[in-house]
């Protein structure tokens, strides 16, 4: 049933009530179990709005134990640039009394509220969202049969959804089709009865009170859009940068990007073993590029810390490798389904011994892919080992992007085996590490070793203090030389004023519209947001000095001394003062409201804000 009550404005313009309106963006929010396949329903959204050339992101919620739980998804589409996934829901589906009563607070005010009635009882005296009971468990019953109920709702939702935005119902079928045509054609007969039951739903006494989602095109390039997670993008930003060999472990939520390699690899010629553990894991990747082939291996915070044995073994040989990291909330099991930004100490500093190292985080899902590329040039120029700090939200995130052109990009994975002159040394002092794989020959005949131990220009191993404090500088200065050549980092809004927000990872887009309110209302404020975090760009102590306030927006703990991880790092650095932190631990993505609430606390903003009010 529909309640009595008429919804508010849902749009930036009011309108009449029961009248069609138009948002520049929705927000919808699916609320029950992880074993109701809503994952399902936001990646099809996500994808169909991909394939419309319209902006989308993602947020989803999952369980950690294996019996399953409440989880959620969220998408966000539209027509203009979406930068987060929401602070609010314009919609709620709730599948389940515990989806209602731990989500209804997440509707916005005027927001709708979807309802499987068989299940759901809300509360009527709750006048501030429209309530719609939808018989979603028993629809889909009758569509499908009882076996078939908890397989079919979510599809049932789809189509639900599908009519009140008039969403694309032949890309929409297409997609479904391609989810399931692998499988079984019962398998599809059975989606798309149930799509179909919730399409023709009687929706059309309720749908009035809906906006209307509008289809325009968003793309500004006008080239072809693809649809992916982070965790798919960055392994095929991988294989674009040539790596066709690595290692790894199982771990939450570095195992897609590692099941995904194990199938695509080997179409192009390479391997991924699956190791027994996660030392081993980097050995093995450190055999593949002993022998010439840039590797990869990954894991998430835990894994990583079992790796920085090899990863020390690794910095004295000098032996190009990229580390993934998909951080999630820790220590130890900690939260391993839920997001978090602690891990970028271990990444710097994590080995025993001075073994500098490169780090690099991506800020949205587009530039997963092109981080992958980032990292394995780095590596190899500087025989180096490049950590990517990516984290369980844009693992896990959607988004639209322009498809990458990739015969421009696509780079040789050969390995160079030519012969080595007589005076080939693989650790010059004056020069860059540049190893001899095995099979090339080498004019002399005599061949270099490569070992863990300190060593001369040739590897050979010494004991001298003046050539271990020579080669300590040698590892230390070529990173110092990358530092260099990076370019100045981009500073976006005014180009001086009141606060400048610093991030780093997937913080970046919650920034970006928290920036966005602030200025409209009337604060000079900018944004800086951080790729290259080991060694750090040139040119940040010039930017931090035209602001009264640079604030490092970061998912880890303030610490003893009251600064994020990245901000302690920066204050270090610079030695400025103003550089502090709004911080956040709960294991969620930052909401833009938090973000202007620690910018409120920290500056002038609070005082604009009190005036105003």
């Amino acid at each position: 049933m529909v309640s009595p009550h008429s919804p508010e404005p849902l749009g930036e313009t009011a309108a009449s009530a029961g009248a069609p309106r138009s948002l520049h963006d929705v927000v919808i929010r699916l609320a029950g179990n992880s074993q109701d396949g809503i994952q399902t329903i936001g990646g099809f959204l996500a994808r169909l709005a991909g394939r419309s050339d319209q902006d989308v992101m993602t947020y989803m919620t999952i369980p950690s134990t294996i019996s399953g739980g409440p989880s959620i998804f969220q998408v966000r589409m539209g027509t203009g640039d979406i930068l987060s996934a929401g602070d609010q829901a314009d919609f709620l589906v709730a599948f389940y009394q515990h989806s209602y009563e731990s989500h209804i607070n997440s509707l916005r005010t005027g927001g709708v509220l979807i309802y499987d009635a068989a299940h759901v009882t809300p509360n009527p005296d709750d006048k501030r969202f429209t309530a719609v009971g939808v018989p979603i468990t028993t629809g889909t019953i009758e569509a499908v049969g009882g076996t078939g109920k908890d397989k079919g709702k979510n599809i049932f939702v789809l189509g639900l959804i599908a009519r009140i935005f008039g969403l694309d119902v032949e890309k929409l079928t297409t997609l479904i089709k391609e989810r399931f045509g692998g499988r079984s054609e019962d398998l599809v007969r059975n989606a798309m009865l149930a799509f179909d039951a919730g399409y023709a739903w009687p929706g059309e006494s309720i749908r009035d009170i809906f906006v209307r989602f509008e289809d325009h095109a968003r793309s500004k390039s006008g080239r072809p859009q693809v649809t992916l997670d982070g965790n798919t993008a960055l392994t095929y930003g991988l294989l674009a940068a040539g790596v066709r060999y690595g290692a790894g472990y199982p771990i939450t939520p570095w195992s897609s990007i590692m099941e995904l390699l194990r199938t695509e690899l080997q179409k192009y010629g390479g391997l991924f073993v699956q190791a027994e553990d996660e030392l081993a894991a980097v050995s093995y990747a450190l055999g593949f590029s002993y022998a010439g082939h840039l590797a990869v291996t990954g894991s998430s915070g835990p894994g990583l810390s079992l790796k920085m044995e090899a990863l020390g073994w690794a910095c004295m040989a000098e032996i190009p490798l990229i580390v993934i990291n998909v951080q999630r909330g820790g220590p130890s099991t900690g939260l391993p389904t839920n997001v978090e930004q602690s891990d970028l100490m271990q990444a710097i500093y994590g080995s025993h011994g001075d073994t500098p190292r490169v780090v690099l985080a991506p800020k949205n899902v587009e530039e997963c892919f092109y981080v992958a590329l980032e990292a394995a040039r780095i590596a190899r120029k500087y025989s180096t080992q490049v950590i990517i700090l990516t984290d369980q939200a844009l693992a896990t995130r959607i988004e639209a992007f322009d498809e990458p052109d990739l015969p421009s990009l696509m780079v040789d994975p050969k390995p160079d085996l030519s012969e080595r002159p007589a005076d080939f040394k693989p650790y010059p002092l004056n020069g860059y590490t540049r190893h001899a794989p095995p099979g090339s020959r080498i004019a002399t005949g005599i061949y270099p070793t490569v070992t863990g131990l300190e060593h001369d220009e040739a590897g050979h191993p010494t004991g001298s203090p003046a050539l271990h404090r020579k080669m300590t500088a040698k590892r230390r200065e070529k990173l110092k030389t990358l530092g260099e050549e990076l370019p100045v980092p981009e500073v976006f809004g005014d180009p001086e004023g009141d606060v400048l927000l610093v991030g780093w990872g997937s913080t970046f887009g919650p920034s970006r519209e928290a920036l966005n309110r602030l200025r409209r209302e009337g604060l000079k404020a900018a944004q800086v947001h951080l790729m290259h975090l080991h060694p750090l760009a040139p040119g940040l102590d010039a930017i931090f000095a035209r602001y009264r306030s640079v604030l490092v927006v970061e998912m880890n703990d303030e610490g003893l001394y009251g600064y994020g991880q990245l901000a302690t790092l920066l204050r270090a650095r610079y030695a400025m003062p103003h550089i502090r932190s709004i911080t956040k631990t709960d294991g969620l993505t930052f909401k833009v409201a938090e973000i202007i609430e620690g910018v409120s606390h920290h500056s002038a903003y609070g005082a604009l804000r009190d005036v105003r009010a």
